[in-house]
């Protein structure tokens, strides 16, 4: 039987080992950690569950589509329900907007909440969904990097839109249509969602918008660490083989090809190769012998986070699953993240709670709270100094727009910084999305799911086409392993 290696078992991996097993192939997952899901991980401590990693669950057919692969195999459960509230958003002014997760609702609402006529509301959310509609099949369910990606319909369609969907703008340019800056500072948000600046990444990411409130947000049940779980259930039951702590150190070659990988352990040999490690550390550290494509390599790193996950002594039934803080200086956020390389004195604050969902991720009458701001890459900084001020400075802000005294009511603490999250998933400087998409050609910079220099390597997850998080990882699995004809 064809043999096939996958490096880490994120979630990338993980899809990729799916849909090649489905082709046939006899599957090896190598992974340095002693579990599965890379970033979608979850510790418990102190009677608090926390989700490590990403907390917005979108476009959740994706997901399905890999359990839809082996319809005999019903052992992974995995079920989820459409949220009605998208988002629940703070100002230090008293301004709340408990945003709907439909296109109808957020207009009417936020129309009122901001003063802002309806029409230019829900204007604004059909071009989202047009852009995205043009856009996806040409830069996310395709490679970049195939030319027959450009002699479809659908991409002569979408380069023939090119001039109206804000390539040349950025996102802040576009969301300059409002009036109201809170509605601008809200849409411009949606740049953090492929790790870049509204003031620096292309308009045409106006279109993110539509996945949250026009495809929905979603929420599993047993919470986001249960999308990986699920895959990984799924793939140790179709006969996927996972070699946990066992660091791959090299992908081997020979007359162009590469023929296998050598870890901490031995050398095997494979017909396939995926690599779902982030793309810098696979060429430095994997293939250093390979000519590297150092423009991509070099390209600026997408923004990473500054995570406190705090067992918090009580509920508050003003917040929601999830919840935003807002900076009162949006544009100095930004410029402190991505130019100086360090965080702001006033950040906007992300609070996700999974037990507004799953009450048994908290002890009774208590809360789970993942908190989040966003953060340079590890360039050297002294974190421990970062995290300090920033602790107080979330704390501070929290104290301010709720009227508490938070610090007495936190019994538990674990920290996440850009530094532990490269050390856990091998992210180069802690990026959460690989490279940032900050200029107009970031998505043709991106590497592609195959390797040029290497036949039979590939690569999947954030770090690659068509960029970070769940639906792009999945995706990335897919375009990849689309390309693998099945095992003979």
């Amino acid at each position: 039987m064809a043999t096939a290696a996958v490096i880490g078992a994120g979630i990338g991996g993980l899809a990729a080992a799916l849909r090649l097993r489905k082709k046939g192939y006899d599957v090896t997952i190598y992974e340095k950690n002693d579990y599965a899901g890379g970033k979608l991980h979850a510790i418990d401590q102190d009677g608090y569950r926390f989700d490590l990693g990403p907390s917005l669950f979108t476009l959740p057919h994706l997901v399905d589509e890999l359990h839809e692969l082996f319809p005999d195999y019903k052992k992974a459960s995995f079920r989820y329900e459409a949220q009605r509230t998208a988002c629940h958003y703070f100002w230090e002014d008293g301004t709340v907007f408990k945003a709907p997760a439909t296109p109808e609702l957020f207009a009417q609402q936020a129309a009122h909440t901001f003063e802002e006529p309806e029409k230019r509301i829900s204007g604004y959310l059909k071009k989202s969904k047009s852009k995205y509609g043009l856009t996806k099949s040409v830069f996310l369910e395709k490679s970049l990097h195939k030319v027959d990606t450009y002699l479809s319909a659908e991409t002569i369609k979408a380069f023939i839109q090119m001039p109206f969907l804000g390539i040349t703008g950025t996102l802040n340019q576009t969301n300059k249509i409002f009036k109201n800056e809170k509605l601008t500072q809200l849409f411009n948000r949606y740049a953090t969602y492929n790790g870049s600046s509204p003031y620096q990444t292309p308009g045409i990411m106006s279109m993110i918008p539509h996945l949250e409130i026009g495809l929905g947000t979603y929420y599993p049940e047993g919470g986001m660490h249960r999308i990986s779980q699920s895959l990984f259930e799924l793939a140790e039951g179709v006969g996927v083989d996972f070699r946990f702590r066992e660091s791959v150190i090299s992908i081997n070659q020979n007359n162009k090809r590469a023929t296998g990988v050598t870890t901490e352990k031995g050398t095997y040999e494979h017909d396939v190769v995926i690599s779902n490690m982030d793309i810098h550390p696979t060429y430095h550290k994997l293939i250093p012998d390979l000519v590297k494509p150092e423009k991509t390599l070099n390209q600026e790193r997408s923004s990473s986070a500054l995570i406190f996950y705090w067992g918090i002594s009580r509920e508050f039934p003003e917040l929601d699953l999830h919840n935003i803080l807002f900076s009162e200086n949006y544009p100095a956020e930004f410029e402190h993240i991505f130019e100086k390389k360090t965080l702001f004195d006033d950040p906007t604050v992300y609070i996700n709670i999974s037990s507004k969902k799953t009450k048994t991720d908290a002890p009774k009458g208590c809360e789970n709270w993942f908190v989040m701001i966003n953060a340079p890459g590890d360039y050297g900084q002294d974190w421990d100094a970062l995290i300090a001020t920033a602790k107080k400075n979330i704390i501070s802000k929290i104290n301010r727009i709720l009227k508490i005294n938070l610090e007495s009511l936190i019994k538990t603490e674990y920290i996440l910084s850009p530094q532990g999250i490269e050390s856990n998933t091998s992210s180069y400087r802690g990026a959460l999305y690989g490279a940032a998409s900050n200029n107009q050609f970031a998505a043709f910079l991106r590497h592609p799911n195959f390797n040029n220099k290497l036949k039979n390597l590939y690569h999947v997850g954030g770090s690659v086409h068509p960029g970070g998080g769940i639906p792009l990882c999945l995706l990335s699995a897919k375009i990849a392993t689309d390309l693998i004809k099945p095992a003979p």
